[in-house]
C-alpha cells in the first residue's frame, strides 16, 4: 500500500513547490491512496483543486488526461506498452513527459 502513494508523492511534491497544481490518475488497483493523499492536503491547507484525482481505467480517464492540450507535464510509471501511449499522446501537444517504465519478465 506504500508504494503508490510514494509513487504519486515523489511525482507531485515538486510540482506543488514550483506553483503547479496537478491531477493525479492512480492506477485502477490502487486508488485509495491518491484518494487519501488529496484529503491530507486538503486538510493541510492547501486551496481546493490544487490536488486533483481522477480514478478509472487508463482508456477511458488516462488517455484524455494525457492527451488534453492543457496538460503541460505528465509522469508515468508502470509498464513499457503503456509508456509508449503515454509518450504518443503527450507528444501530440508537446508535454513534458517523465516516464519510468519497468519491463515485464518474458
Amino acid at each position: 500500500m506504500e508504494l503508490p502513494l510514494l509513487v504519486a508523492v515523489r511525482s507531485v511534491a515538486p510540482a506543488l513547490a514550483l506553483g503547479n497544481t496537478v491531477v493525479i490518475k492512480p492506477a485502477e488497483q490502487t486508488p485509495l491512496s491518491a484518494l487519501y493523499f488529496a484529503a491530507l492536503t486538503e486538510q493541510a491547507g492547501f486551496p481546493p483543486g490544487v490536488v486533483n484525482v481522477v480514478t478509472g481505467f487508463g482508456e477511458e480517464a488516462g488517455a484524455p488526461l494525457a492527451s488534453h492540450p492543457d496538460v503541460a507535464g505528465i509522469t508515468f510509471t508502470g509498464s513499457v506498452e503503456t509508456g509508449k501511449t503515454v509518450a504518443k499522446l503527450g507528444a501530440d501537444h508537446i508535454a513534458q513527459v517523465n516516464l519510468e517504465l519497468v519491463a515485464r519478465a518474458q
